[in-house]
């Protein structure tokens, strides 16, 4: 089934005066299937927000059709059903993170029992938990940006629209944030991301479709887009010079050319993440210097 779908999609703005026209979006036809993570990717002015808004109902196309979960874009069920992160989170920034979360859900209709038990959850689950008495003026982006995640996850939609959802977060919350993506979609919800890192697409969705001046010039699955079908890798154990030579040495016979032989490496994100949780379960040298006198005197 297909959560959005759109056909000739086009929208068109006029200059101040009517002397020009700039195509935002041009005849886009975009298929989005229930329960994927969808990334819309492109450079600034390639159509991707302009996307996001006519999805969301929130701007009307100028040409073509829209339908998000089997309704016209827009339609008050659908939106019922639909959470939205924007690019910029704008928040209230008296209320607290916890406040705002409670004010979303009241606007939901969401009943209080339900509504303390799912904000509670999703203050967690967004690592908010300990700041969640902290007025939003307060945040930093990146704080902001996983209260405004959190509200958009609140009412349990079928459907998630994020604008540049990781902008904003340090490494360790960039990846918490796609972790979370993935458990929401295993869920069964649809996620829709536009993003210009291109690092966490490849991490986070399951088909793209690449914009450029409002048009879609590529799409497909992640997989399938990102395999070179001219290249062949095969991964052992540890081999030594004499089995290594064995190999090419069998490769060349059946006209095969290796290109090259090394050892696989880790990604720049893991390899960071991987650095802190170690030196997170390690004592702190200072503490041990310490205990060590204490026991010492003693």
């Amino acid at each position: 089934m297909e959560a959005i779908a759109t056909q000739g999609l086009e929208r068109t703005y006029r200059s101040r005066w009517g002397r020009s026209t700039v195509h935002a979006v041009r005849g886009l036809d975009l298929t989005v299937p229930s329960g994927t993570v969808f990334g819309l990717l492109g450079p600034n002015g390639s159509g991707k927000t302009t996307t996001i808004m006519m999805v969301l109902g929130l701007l009307p196309p100028t040409a073509g059709q829209v339908s998000v979960l089997g309704r016209p874009a827009g339609h008050r069920a659908t939106r019922k059903q639909t959470g939205f992160l924007p690019e910029e989170t704008y928040l209230y920034e008296f209320l607290s993170g916890e406040e705002t979360l409670h004010l979303v859900g009241r606007l939901h209709g969401m009943p209080r029992k339900q509504r303390v038990l799912r904000v509670e959850e999703l203050l967690k689950r967004t690592k908010m938990w300990e700041a969640r008495k902290r007025r939003l003026g307060t945040y930093s982006k990146g704080m902001a940006r996983r209260i405004g995640l959190a509200q958009a996850l609140l009412a349990e939609p079928d459907l998630l629209v994020l604008d540049e959802p990781t902008s904003g977060l340090d490494p360790i919350g960039n990846r918490e944030v796609k972790d979370l993506l993935r458990e929401v979609a295993s869920a069964g919800v649809t996620v829709l991301l536009s993003s210009h890192l291109l690092a966490d697409v490849a991490d986070v969705c399951d088909q793209i479709a690449i914009l450029h001046r409002g048009r879609k010039i590529l799409s497909g699955s992640v997989n399938d887009l990102l395999a070179d079908a001219d290249r062949l890798v095969w991964e052992t154990g540890e081999a030594s010079d004499e089995a290594q030579e064995k190999i090419r040495a069998a490769m060349r016979a059946e006209g095969v050319e290796v290109h090259d032989v090394g050892r696989p490496t880790t990604s720049l994100e893991r390899l960071f993440l991987d650095v802190l949780a170690r030196d997170q379960e390690s004592p702190n040298q200072e503490d041990a210097d310490q205990n060590d006198g204490r026991g010492a005197s003693s």
